[in-house]
């Protein structure tokens, strides 16, 4: 692969350098003060509006998704542009019209939905005219194992009857959100992976009830539409909400989940590289016991072991864009388990050297890095927990020498 960056993704780099140095980093407290003053916290403050139409003004705008309906990018050429998001998690991605979970449900729609579902809601979510949510992950069985899952489909006549209980449903706080796509089993007695389907709930469908909004680790994660837990009782959807087969479900996740994997490897990247910048600034600009923070041994050393775990990680993730677009999502299941392995995992201790740096203001409201270790220990557990893909990625191994 070529390591350089073709024409097209330097000026999408420079544009969106100069996107995030104009109006998202001094968009970050009018957003903190905004939702702060707000009588609704899951309502995306004002300033995030203000940034989409800067956005879209800009041509930067669904860079996610590959083809006529999105940016037309590859992996390899997304993957800088979703680093460079990451930097400010909460408000870039958003502003690009590039946050989870609508990505992977614009992927989804994209790829197995009917004209007739892409014309209803895969248009208002590429025009960020809405938003949506994704109902898998369930409070009463293992969901690191999707056929766990419970939910029932079952079909009656020309409907669909959904019943069960979801949580950790991102985006579904969000007033904004109107669609959801619900995995459950429509076949328990199939064989275990085609025993799962997907259908289209609207959120207005009656038996549809957003209970509660639930927190990570103290945070509502408002800005990106909250985690809600909702339960659906006898919901009705016609039959015309199946999302491609019956019995495709699992399929469908799978598909959906690996482009989901490294784009928040891609962010995470970006992360780290705030938090080492936040460090070196801070180490440089304070002193302990006679001298700089800066010209401590154990500091330099975590910004030196820093900056080697970021190079080999983008490597990785660059190698894994590259696989995706040359030899497909299935060709590059190894290298998307890895990166889903050591990134969050990396990141999260880069960060947690950048608070220990920083001392009480690391834990404060007054710095990224609080909200941003959140994230990264989150995404330990998000699609998929470090030690499913440790399992997955050890099986695979395995299998070579048998």
């Amino acid at each position: 692969m070529d390591f350089g960056y073709d024409a097209r993704t330097e000026e999408l780099r420079r544009r969106l350098l100069a996107f995030m140095d104009e109006f998202v980093y001094p968009a970050e407290p009018v957003f903190a003060r905004q939702r702060a003053e707000a009588d609704d916290p899951w309502s995306p403050p004002p300033v995030v509006a203000e940034l989409k139409a800067e956005a879209r003004e800009r041509g930067l705008w669904n860079l996610f998704l590959p083809g006529e309906s999105g940016g037309g990018l590859t992996n390899l050429q997304y993957a800088p542009l979703a680093e460079i998001t990451g930097r400010s998690p909460h408000l870039a991605p958003p502003a690009l019209n590039c946050a989870a979970p609508d990505t992977g449900n614009m992927e989804v729609l994209n790829e197995f939905g009917t004209e007739e579902q892409r014309k209803a809601w895969l248009e208002p979510l590429l025009a960020g005219e809405i938003r949506s949510a994704f109902a898998m992950t369930e409070p009463d069985v293992a969901s690191s194992d999707a056929t766990n899952i419970e939910t029932r489909i079952e079909r009656v006549g020309d409907e669909y009857v959904i019943n069960g209980r979801k949580w950790y449903i991102s985006g579904a706080m969000n007033p904004n959100c109107r669609i959801f796509i619900v995995m459950g089993k429509t076949d328990p007695s199939a064989d275990r992976h085609r025993q799962q389907s997907m259908v289209l709930v609207p959120r207005d469908t009656p038996g549809v009830e957003v209970r509660r909004g639930m927190r990570v680790f103290g945070y509502d994660d408002g800005d990106h539409g909250g985690h809600a837990e909702v339960v659906f009782q006898d919901v009705r959807v016609p039959v015309t909400n199946l999302i491609g087969e019956e019995g495709g479900g699992f399929a469908i996740a799978q598909a959906r989940l690996g482009p989901g994997r490294i784009h928040h490897c891609m962010r995470l990247i970006g992360m780290a590289e705030r938090a080492v910048e936040l460090m070196c600034r801070r180490a440089v600009a304070r002193s302990a016991f006679g001298k700089p923070i800066a010209a401590q041994g154990v500091v330099r050393e975590w910004i030196a072991e820093a900056r080697v775990e970021i190079e080999q990680l983008r490597l990785l993730v660059l190698k894994t864009a590259w696989l995706m677009d040359t030899v497909g999502n299935r060709g590059a299941h190894t290298e998307i388990q890895a990166i889903k392995i050591a990134t969050p995992a990396a990141v999260q201790r880069i960060v947690d050297r950048a608070i220990q740096v920083h001392g009480a203001a690391g834990v404060s409201q007054d710095f990224p890095l609080a909200e941003l270790w959140a994230a990264a220990r989150t995404l330990r557990l998000a699609d998929g927990p470090d030690e499913v893909h440790k399992r997955s990625l050890a099986r695979r191994e395995l299998q070579r020498y048998v």
